[in-house]
């Protein structure tokens, strides 16, 4: 049921009961266990508009995170059975143990287009007793529940403690390039993974870490994660990121990460109509001219010129730019500084699940510390 009234009825999947939260559409054709254990989906009930969902069940390797974060789960065609020798068990049984009420049957097409015409809203999944209650009253749940903007949702589902990703476990066999502080705001596990392939040691921190914490890992860099929320609740990593970026310490974000770096120089940010969520997302890198296939998952954007270079807002950091730039809407997929070593894009470079064309993207970061290693050098000399 969505905040509107528009009801959808189909088959209780995975967990019975009631899951609240703010209704999405996913484009991604594959991929959907990289989607629900994706951080960034927590508290939204995920549409899938790919009809046919689980054909090839869940396993222990693909998972993003701990555990599964959508809040709800909707579908179509469910499978009735996995067929993959990779499989471990089944989507619904995944869902069942882990409590994620879902549906399937459900006409998901409708659902998008509704959506889309709509905008993203808040909804209610019911199932089992729950559902036999009278809609007038599941209608007012639905109402009643916070919504996405003003939503501080980081936290939440950050690590307790820091962890190591080191180089020497996945292929690096010399010494390790440089040392990372990774900012965990919802991290999907490949990123971390893919500094490790290219020589990067990254130490995983909690979304509530200091600038302390950073220096004393004595980090080459600093990296900020996609994650789930409202950007303009976090003050905590807006102002964290501006004592690196005045420490000049290489800096690259991703998704929330491009947010945090928007506000920290001072743009402000918004909610999107309906977001941007799939493995399908056109982008162009305006630098290059060149166009990437992306794999997204946001519902906020920076607001920034896209007809720059200009001046940030908060004018210490000098001149930046609109980097990336979406070819469906011309929203802001990517900032460059160009005064001080950071930069950022709007999108999941981990391709976890999707497409490869933004690898790049973890060899630009290793060229930047490079060349800031490379300044302080001659600056000590």
């Amino acid at each position: 049921m969505l905040e509107d009234g528009r009801t959808f009825r189909g088959r209780a999947y995975g967990a019975q009961g009631t899951a609240l939260g703010e209704a999405v559409f996913a484009t991604g054709m594959t991929g959907y266990q990289e989607t629900i254990t994706d951080p960034s989906y927590a508290r939204q009930l995920v549409v899938q508009t790919a009809p046919h969902i689980g054909n090839t069940g869940v396993n222990g390797d693909d998972a993003e995170s701990r555990r599964i974060w959508v809040a709800g789960y909707i579908v179509r065609d469910a499978a009735r059975r996995p067929s993959s020798w990779r499989s471990e068990s089944t989507l619904d049984e995944q869902l069942a143990e882990q409590g994620v009420v879902g549906i399937s049957g459900v006409d998901t097409r409708a659902v998008t287009r509704h959506l889309r015409e709509r905008g993203a809203m808040k909804a209610g999944i019911f199932s089992g007793p729950d559902a036999g209650r009278p809609d007038a009253e599941l209608l007012a749940e639905v109402r009643a529940q916070q919504g996405m903007e003003g939503a501080r949702l980081a936290e939440e589902v950050s690590v307790d403690e820091t962890y190591l990703i080191d180089p020497a476990d996945h292929g690096w066999d010399k010494e390790p390039l440089f040392t990372v502080a990774a900012i965990d705001l919802g991290i999907k596990s490949m990123t971390p993974v893919r500094l490790a392939e290219r020589g990067i040691r990254t130490y995983v921190l909690p979304a509530a870490s200091t600038f302390e914490d950073i220096t004393a890992l004595n980090a080459d860099g600093v990296f900020m994660s996609n994650g789930p929320g409202d950007p303009a609740t976090a003050d905590v990593q807006v102002n964290l990121l501006r004592e690196v970026l005045d420490a000049r310490i290489p800096f690259f974000g991703i998704c929330f990460g491009n947010q945090i770096l928007g506000r920290a120089l001072g743009f402000g940010t918004y909610k999107l109509r309906y977001g941007h969520r799939g493995i399908n997302q056109p982008v162009m890198d305006r630098r290059t001219g060149k166009v990437e296939i992306t794999s997204q998952n946001h519902g906020f954007a920076v607001d920034a010129p896209l007809d720059g270079p200009v001046t940030a807002p908060e004018a210490r950091y000098g001149r930046v730019e609109v980097s990336h730039v979406s070819l469906n809407d011309d929203v802001v997929e990517g900032l460059a500084c160009l005064d001080i070593p950071a930069f950022s894009v709007q999108y999941h470079p981990e391709a976890a699940a999707g497409p490869h064309d933004s690898a790049y993207l973890f060899d630009r970061f290793v060229d930047l510390m490079a060349s800031s290693a490379a300044s302080k050098s001659k600056e000590s000399i």
